[in-house]
């Protein structure tokens, strides 16, 4: 009998205007009746299992950056920009066709199975390319490797998303950047010895594949998504995960909210052609040109090729990858400070708006008006910069604010077709990166990378909504219009 409540209706029952507005007043008379806000520790250890996710993501992001000219040596392909191109944008590709069933995944076997089937192609892949002997080898593992990259990121937006209380979402959004940020470090770090260490890179790879087995066991004891549970009709299981991760006394007002909002949602499957024509068009062209637009700054250039830019500039690479990943950890803990005070619009105008200013510092430093100690304190000011204003918004925010403005009904399938567009873009960055850099210069580049993330600012102003604070039912009901 307790299933029978969690029935959801045909779009013959959708909610007309007047049921969302008493919808909104019912959950904020629900809240008055709960005694206070649900306690944030509860669902954190969850938060922490599935930020493992992140971590990986940035490890496998940053891992060639010191390795790839041992990598090259060792592999027979050293001098090839091509070569070095590809194995960076193999894992791309990967994570690219990953992404485009992520949402599938998560909505098929639940979120937590979704975290376990990303570790696997991660540890494969990560022992291919630690063993091999070729290039062909290489990137067969960076390619597996990057499958699970791209399942991991929209898994962990999701479930951060669904099991956060709403008053600490942001905060806990942003703990997926901090986590990225750990994981590029932890590679910079790693790889230190590349140079002096024959055959050090493979040790680099056999790292990451001990993450990624954590990971896979220790989401057999976290909490699933009480979201995804409530879809499936699994209303017990939902009230039971919620008393996990919001305490006893919220529970009911949990999964009220929940239910109201299910009534108006239809039974029939989602398909790709859904997600870009009728009412969804909008959140959906929202979503992909944030991620679209994020990827164009430029800045997965400065993660794969930092160490070649600042070599380069004459600049020790150690010495500015370690600047580099402080500047990118210390965005991010400002950022996870501010996300439930300013905002997520606020950081998102002023992130891309300090990204513009400091490409503007890169295209003086490669201009012959520069002296050569002004144009290196320029370049490597620049990037430090940039990669700190990327990191207080550009860098956290798209993730949190997509799967918040999704509708819970394509929440998972949307993020998935997002990623895949951010996969795309990341792909082509990385392939021709260093041509562009050497065919067409620093000054024209950087000056094609800063006008993009001026256009970021302008599409955020126009058609990005605040979500700070609110339920995510809150947020479906003000933005999805009835059909």
């Amino acid at each position: 009998m307790r299933e029978r409540q969690y029935k959801r209706t045909t779009s013959k029952d959708q909610l007309t205007g007047l049921d969302r507005v008493e919808t909104l007043e019912y959950l904020h008379n629900f809240a008055g009746k709960e005694s206070g806000k649900p306690s944030w520790r509860l669902s954190l250890p969850h938060i922490l299992v599935a930020t493992v996710s992140s971590f990986l993501f940035g490890y496998h992001l940053g891992v060639v950056n010191e390795t790839l000219e041992s990598i090259a040596l060792d592999l027979g392909f050293n001098g090839s920009t091509l070569a070095e191109g590809l194995v960076v944008s193999t894992c791309l590709g990967g994570a690219f066709i990953g992404s485009l069933f992520s949402g599938w995944i998560a909505d098929g076997i639940g979120r937590c199975r979704a975290f376990q089937l990303c570790a696997v192609p991660m540890i494969i892949g990560a022992s291919i390319s630690a063993t091999t002997g070729s290039l062909y080898g290489m990137l067969l593992g960076r390619f597996l490797v990057g499958t699970g990259m791209g399942i991991g990121p929209p898994v962990v937006s999701l479930y951060v998303t669904e099991i956060s209380p709403a008053f600490v979402r942001g905060t806990y959004g942003s703990f997926t950047q901090i986590a990225t940020c750990f994981g590029l470090i932890g590679a910079l770090s790693i790889g230190i010895p590349a140079k002096e260490i024959d055959g050090w890179w493979r040790v680099c790879f056999w790292v990451s594949a001990f993450p990624a087995a954590i990971l896979a066991f220790l989401m057999e004891f976290s909490a699933e998504s009480p979201h995804w549970l409530l879809k499936k009709g699994r209303g017990g299981d939902a009230e039971a995960e919620f008393e996990k991760l919001l305490g006893g006394l919220h529970v009911k007002s949990a999964i009220a909210e929940l239910s109201k909002l299910e009534r108006g949602e239809e039974v029939d499957a989602i398909k790709r052609s859904d997600l870009f024509f009728g009412r969804y068009f909008r959140v959906v062209f929202t979503g992909s040109t944030l991620f679209a637009l994020q990827q164009l700054s430029g800045i997965n250039a400065v993660f794969y090729f930092s160490s070649t830019v600042f070599r380069g500039a004459g600049v020790p690479p150690d010495l500015a990858n370690i600047c580099v990943g402080i500047a990118n950890l210390s965005g991010s803990i400002i950022a996870m400070i501010l996300m439930d005070k300013l905002g997520r619009k606020v950081l998102l105008l002023g992130s891309f708006l300090g990204m513009a200013v400091s490409m503007g510092l890169q295209v003086m430093a490669a201009t012959s008006f520069a002296s050569e100690s002004g144009a290196l304190y320029l370049s490597v000011g620049g990037i430090l910069l940039f990669v700190l204003t990327f990191s207080l918004g550009a860098g956290p925010v798209p993730s949190i604010l997509l799967a918040e403005i999704f509708p819970s009904r394509i929440r998972a399938k949307a993020m998935a077709v997002c990623m895949a567009v951010h996969w795309v873009i990341n792909f082509f960055v990385g392939l021709f990166f260093l041509r562009l850099l050497e065919r067409i210069g620093p000054q024209i580049l950087y000056t094609i990378f800063a006008t993009f993330c001026l256009i970021a600012v302008a599409f955020v102003k126009r058609n990005v909504v605040e979500t700070k604070g609110k339920s995510l039912q809150e947020i479906e009901i003000a933005l999805l219009a009835p059909e």
